[in-house]
């Protein structure tokens, strides 16, 4: 039989509810974890600053990118689908690592 999923209780304090602006990441990776820093990028600066690193199993960020994809998904059936303008605003935020 399977067994009825019990809610998760998230606690996040009042610092933390206010969240953080990223408009870039950068992702690293080892065989055994990847590491997310997410930066903000001024225009015009030459350096980025970390604002917060995140670091995660490979399981557990393939997990992160098959939910983004989906809330990609429904996002942009609600609200359109989502244009990115411009080769220099790919480059400036996130992008792909080879």
């Amino acid at each position: 039989m399977e067994e009825a999923k019990k809610p998760l209780n998230v606690e996040i304090s009042p610092e933390q509810s206010e969240g953080i602006y990223a408009n870039g990441v950068g992702i690293h990776h080892t065989p055994s974890e990847f590491i997310l820093d997410f930066l903000r990028i001024l225009p015009g600066a030459q350096k980025a600053k970390v604002f917060a690193r995140v670091i995660m199993t490979p399981q557990n960020v393939v997990l992160l990118r098959n939910a983004l994809e989906d809330n990609i998904k429904k996002y942009e059936e609600r609200f359109g689908k989502i244009k990115i303008f411009g080769k220099e605003e790919k480059e400036i935020g996130f992008k792909k690592s080879n």
